[in-house]
């Protein structure tokens, strides 16, 4: 981590002006009587580039900077954040943060522990490659994908990238920090064929600098999936309704159940008694052999954090074993209220928002099915393979999700497309029909971010092929 905190004392302490001796101080008598709080300092280059229509649409490059200090004494927090980063904006904030532990003399929880994980390179993304080769790498995709695919009316392709440097400061002058790097691709493409238009679109990114983005095989290989979602949408016909088996493909269906479960296991909900599985931990809440997991360890993955918002080093927590409820996602205070500790998912938008138990990467583990098997179990059910926007109730559970690309199965094999097709359950309901689970788990492709409390994060998702025997599916036809 000292390779990190030396970029960020670069950042925050030389170019920006701050004095650390006297920054260290107005934290310090901020929070003394506090329960727990530090100072966020934050630094984030951002650009996005769009291209369509053969032509660049748009290209936007930003800079932000400030800072969050936020106090807490029990159940109360006090937050001031600023873009600017001065002497006098840092000691108006701690005169607004103390009034939260005025008379309270409440105790300073223990700082997090260190870590010398490095998960991801501190290289910035948005300096490695010129804006020219940015520009030129958007055209070549227009260019190979319509050469590919003559049906194409429509191709449009979009780069963005991110490099966020962040430092915490706490009252006992314990300093942590972390280097973020961020890119993603997307490409959508419209097919038609008469009068019938249909959409295929694949995205991915991690943390990392460019590279790979740019290597010709690999947009290639997301081109040509683009392709082939929309060439295959040409081809659907209306999605059955009823309840019917569902088969999940591999990757990025865990999204699902990031919505539909992954915000019910986050620490803040079951303080409050929100979630539809409070007071059921050691309960079993899913089928047997469900085991989900949030991963914030994983080398380069989107949803990846060397440290959380708050400090606290990422981890591997294991949230449901065997079916079993057995975890957490915790950030600091609702992990304090409830005498638990935190699991490093304390995570904040920007230096302007509170930090928020999240998830990082939310994973269902693999089984012993192979998907063949799994498909082939099936007479007549749906394939869901791709998925778009969703609606959840967090209190509830209950999800309506639509589906982007999914096929009917008939006699175990793998028939027409459909369109308009929709998942329609619940979360506690649906973890306790899963009867078969695969041997592929999959990571999605790097494209995840999460909403919550209007902030919202990059995530990821993951799980292998899964049938669920029973659920809802909405269609058009019955």
């Amino acid at each position: 981590m000292s390779q990190h905190l030396t970029t960020a004392d670069g950042l925050f302490f030389q170019r920006a002006g701050l004095d650390r001796d006297r920054t260290e101080r107005i934290v310090r008598e901020a929070l003394t009587g506090a329960d727990d709080g530090e100072l966020f300092l934050e630094y984030v280059q951002s650009e996005s580039l769009a291209w369509d229509d053969g032509k660049l649409k748009s290209a936007s490059f930003d800079t932000t900077q400030g800072f969050g200090l936020r106090a807490v004494s029990g159940e109360t927090t006090g937050y001031a954040h600023a873009s600017a980063l001065d002497e006098g904006a840092l000691a108006r904030a701690a005169e607004t943060v103390k009034a939260v532990r005025a008379g309270r003399g409440g105790t300073a929880d223990q700082g997090p522990r260190g870590t010398n994980a490095l998960l991801y390179t501190e290289d910035n993304p948005i300096a490695g490659i010129d804006f020219e080769a940015k520009v030129k790498l958007m055209a070549e995709i227009d260019a190979y994908a319509r050469a590919t695919e003559p049906a194409l009316r429509q191709v449009s392709a979009s780069l963005a990238a991110s490099w966020q440097v962040v430092e915490i400061i706490r009252a006992d002058g314990q300093r942590v920090a972390d280097v973020r790097p961020l890119v993603r691709l997307n490409v959508s493409v419209v097919a038609g064929r008469g009068d019938r238009l249909e959409t295929g679109s694949c995205g991915s990114g991690g943390r990392s600098a460019y590279g790979e983005i740019f290597n010709p095989d690999y947009w290639k290989d997301q081109t040509d999936e683009a392709i082939r979602q929309a060439l295959a949408n040409l081809e659907s016909v209306d999605a059955p309704a009823g309840e019917m088996p569902v088969v999940l493909g591999p990757g990025w269906s865990g999204v699902l159940w990031h919505e539909a479960v992954g915000h019910g296991l986050e620490g803040d909900f079951h303080r409050k008694k929100t979630s539809v599985f409070t007071r059921l931990m050691g309960e079993t809440i899913a089928a047997p052999g469900v085991t989900v997991v949030d991963d914030g360890t994983m080398r380069d993955r989107r949803g990846s954090l060397t440290i959380d918002d708050e400090g606290t080093p990422t981890e591997r927590t294991v949230l449901i074993e065997n079916g079993k409820l057995v975890g957490l996602m915790q950030d600091r205070m609702n992990a304090r209220l409830m005498g638990m500790r935190p699991t490093g998912n304390g995570r904040r938008q920007s230096h302007a928002h509170q930090p928020l138990p999240r998830m990082t990467n939310t994973i269902m583990l693999a089984g012993n099915h192979h998907p063949h098997e799994i498909l082939a179990s099936v007479k007549r059910g749906l394939y869901a393979v791709n998925f778009g926007g969703g609606q959840v109730d967090i209190t509830s559970g209950k999800f309506v999700f639509s589906c982007t690309e999914a096929y009917l199965i008939e006699n175990g094999r793998v028939g027409p497309p459909v369109k308009g097709a929709t998942l329609i359950g619940a979360g506690a309901e649906a973890l306790k029909k899963v009867d078969m689970i695969g041997d592929d788990m999959e990571l999605d492709l790097g494209i995840g971010t999460c909403g919550k409390d209007g902030q919202g994060v990059p995530v990821g998702v993951g799980q292998p092929t899964l049938r669920l025997d029973s659920l809802t599916v909405g269609g058009t036809r019955a």
